[in-house]
């Protein structure tokens, strides 16, 4: 593994040679893909069209990203690792790694032209001891070096021997530095500072669902986003079948989190909103909180149940179907003990309505062979079709259109009320009553609560599929409906759920993760939480956990491991010239810039930063010339920037219905910052923070 043509007493020399190895068999890779010829291994068009798109999604994942490092990490075994230890994904052979003493660790797997490794992906067993290993347990590694690089050179290494007794343990400076590094544009990956609590969770089983409680900075974002790349690893081939979904809270976040996955070689997971999951109707329209509350209320899904299977009524009239000369004729009574048999099995709606008209067909077929005839399967069918049938089931078991289920319960008190009774007092149905019924779906001002009951009403009619692996962030802020909509997607598969109780921020927001998760389905999930703060500086961690007894009593205060503490002030202000004078003091240090203000404040903020300092939204990507990003509070949860300024404490308070959220908003808030917070006031600060 070491090359050669390097002085050796020069080590940083002789990496910095094997990483230029590296990256020249990483581009013989690519370029043995890109010279793949298909034509002569296909069969038809089609197979070649699914080949090729395979073979381009190889390209892509084999790109060299020129600004990140190639391995940032290596382990000097004192034995070879055993066949165990070297063992690849789902379906694969042992790697060849097994015989080589001297690992290099990194974003993915590169070999040379007779097929050795010179990168070990990061997800190998045999990589484990790179984040787990100690001087109590060293895993039988005997050094770990890790790398120091400025964009892609590789430029400072760091030793940590860690079966020398005599040799004290110490904080990795370098690994500080990889936390503490300015951060412009979309989130990174931290696949080169996952720390031991962190990789237990990013690699815990596909078949067990799993929830991070995790505070500000504890990098629970990370955690879900590598343990997907860690599955899509271990199990390849059963998610490429099943399917990996990410669900975030908002656009924002999901752009800012996007390119995590693609940086390391995963380019194949899907990412939506709720909304966009629930997307059954255009949303027009928006609830007040009490309306909003309601029917994101569980009870809400027993409310759909009894709406929709009230369109089933009893036979009173037998069914003749007539066939040549023959007539068979199936009486009231049996034709109800069908449909009681139906609903006993407690099957979806609609896969009972398209089994009816068989069992209907079947009763026929047994007079049929009572008569001495034998009728197949093809006479059933054509009997089933046949439109005394139709007609039957068409008025017994109608066909039902989610939309236009929800559409009346919203719009008919009588038609709610009948089917709410016991589940919702008065007050509640009249919270979720339209003022003025809609004449039809398409002139019907939705909200997106109204579209998670349609989704839920689609689901009692017709199963959702499944996705091998779904992970939720920030899960706190959802209801018990968005919950069910979710869990709907990972019913056969497993989940990675991810949230803070304290930054709840919504008025039904999770009071407890063992509720949450038996909404989703998954209540045997195991619930890990993270402490360790690792982006937070200590003293604005330790000045935002005095909220913590207001808004989250139950909680472990974050505790930071930072060994630098970054910089905190509060300062007075008189108007916006002092927080444009703030935001270019922040803006002559390295790194990003967030401007945090409650929402109503973002209006008059933005005049005053048009005079002369460029910014971008939440979301937009932000660039070494416009490092300001100007943020309403209501978008902040998930981001992080090196460096914030939060106008106005009281105002993002204020700003919510009711003290508690306002508190968490303002939670939320103060925790953004990487390296150092800004807090300017002309208002008292809230009480709870002095």
């Amino acid at each position: 593994m070491n090359d050669p043509a390097a002085p050796a007493d020069d080590p940083l020399a002789r990496e910095r040679l094997h990483l230029s190895a590296s990256r020249a068999a990483l581009r013989a890779m690519r370029e043995d893909v890109e010279a793949l010829d298909i034509r002569d291994v296909t069969a038809n068009w089609v197979n070649a069209e699914v080949l090729q798109r395979q073979i381009e999604e190889r390209i892509k994942a084999l790109a060299d990203l020129s600004d990140t490092p190639l391995f940032f990490g290596r382990l000097d075994y004192l034995h070879a690792p055993g066949a165990e230890q070297a063992e690849g994904a789902e379906g694969e052979r042992p790697q060849p790694e097994a015989a080589y003493r001297t690992l290099h660790i990194g974003r993915r797997h590169v070999h040379d032209a007779d097929g050795d490794p010179m990168v070990i992906d990061w997800r190998a067993p045999v990589s484990q001891p790179f984040y787990r290993a100690s001087k109590k347990d060293p895993m039988d590694v005997g050094l770990r070096r890790r790398f120091g690089y400025t964009g892609g050179d590789l430029t400072a290494y760091e030793d940590e021997h860690l079966s020398d007794p005599a040799e004290a343990a110490t904080t990795s400076k370098l690994l500080q530095q990889e936390i503490e590094r300015p951060r412009v544009g979309p989130m990174r990956d931290i696949v080169a500072t996952i720390q031991p609590e962190q990789d237990e969770i990013v690699r815990s089983g596909l078949s067990g669902s799993v929830c991070v409680q995790g505070g500000p900075g504890t990098g629970k974002t990370a955690v879900g986003l590598h343990r997907v790349a860690y599955l899509l690893y271990a199990h390849r081939e059963r998610l490429a079948r099943t399917g990996t979904l990410v669900v975030g809270p908002n656009r924002s976040f999901l752009h800012y989190i996007e390119q995590v996955l693609p940086a390391l070689g995963e380019l194949t997971v899907a990412q939506a909103t709720v909304d966009d999951l629930v997307a059954h109707v255009e949303v027009r329209g928006t609830d007040d909180a009490t309306a909003a509350t309601v029917k994101g209320d569980a009870r809400m899904a027993e409310v759909l149940r009894r709406a929709l299977y009230s369109h089933v009524t009893m036979p009173t009239e037998p069914v003749v179907v007539v066939r040549g000369s023959r007539r068979w004729r199936v009486p009231a009574y049996e034709l109800e003990e069908i449909v009681r048999q139906l609903l006993d099995r407690d099957i979806r709606y609609g896969a009972a309505r398209e089994a009816l008209p068989q069992r209907i067909a079947h009763a026929v077929l047994v007079q049929m062979e009572r008569a001495g005839e034998a009728p197949d399967d093809r006479v059933q069918d054509a009997v089933a079709r046949n439109a005394a049938v139709k007609a039957a089931v068409k008025a017994v078991w109608p066909a039902v259109d989610p939309a236009k289920l929800v559409l009346r319960l919203l719009g008919d008190a009588e038609f709610l009320a009948e089917h709410a009774e016991g589940l919702l007092d008065e007050q509640e149905r009249k919270a979720i009553l339209w003022a003025k019924p809609a004449r039809s779906v398409k002139s019907a001002k939705w909200s997106a609560a109204d579209t998670v009951l349609i989704d839920e009403a689609a689901d009692l009619i017709q199963r959702t599929p499944s996705l091998g692996h779904v992970v939720l962030d920030e899960a706190q802020d959802l209801s018990p409906m968005q919950y069910r909509a979710v869990g709907r997607r990972c019913t056969t598969g497993s989940a990675t759920v991810l949230g803070d109780l304290a930054q709840g921020t919504t008025p039904w927001a999770t009071r407890s993760w063992e509720e949450a998760l038996s909404h989703l389905g998954k209540p045997d999930a195991v619930v890990e939480e993270l402490t360790a703060g690792f982006r937070v500086p200590t003293d604005v961690i330790t000045y935002a956990s005095r909220l913590l007894p207001h808004i989250a009593p139950g909680l472990t205060p974050v505790a930071s491991i930072r060994e630098n503490p970054g910089f905190f002030e509060v300062r007075g202000s008189s108007g916006p010239d002092d927080v444009i004078a703030a935001c270019r003091e922040l803006l002559s240090r390295e790194g990003s810039v967030g401007l945090i203000a409650a929402d109503p404040r973002i209006p008059a903020l933005t005049d005053a930063l048009a005079a002369g300092l460029p910014h971008v939204a939440p979301g937009e990507e932000t660039t070494e010339s416009t490092r300001l990003t100007l943020v309403p509070a209501s978008l902040a949860k998930g981001l992080e920037y090196d460096y914030v300024l939060l106008d106005e404490p009281q105002a993002v308070v204020d700003a919510e219905p009711d003290e508690r959220t306002g508190l968490r908003r303002l939670y939320v808030t103060l925790t953004r910052a990487v390296s150092g917070l800004i807090i300017t006031h002309g208002a008292p600060l809230p009480a709870q923070l002095t």
